[in-house]
C-alpha cells in the first residue's frame, strides 16, 4: 500500500506544500508582476540601476 503523505525518497508532502505557501511569490507570480509593471519600481532595479554604465566605464570594450 502506498503511503501518500510522503514521496518514494521519504519527503514529507505536505510539510514542503507548508513551506512553499510561507515563502512569498513564486516565480510565476514574480513574472506576472514584473509583466504589469514593467520592472521599474523594485528593489533589484533601483540596486542596480546605473551598474552597466559603471562597468562598461570601467572595462570598455
Amino acid at each position: 500500500m502506498q503511503n501518500e503523505k510522503y514521496t518514494i525518497s521519504g519527503t514529507d508532502i505536505e510539510e514542503v506544500k507548508r513551506k512553499n505557501a510561507e515563502s512569498g511569490l513564486s516565480y510565476k507570480e514574480v513574472l506576472e508582476h514584473l509583466a504589469k509593471t514593467g520592472g521599474s519600481n523594485t528593489k533589484a532595479d533601483n540596486a542596480t540601476m546605473g551598474m552597466g554604465v559603471k562597468n562598461h566605464n570601467e572595462y570598455p570594450n
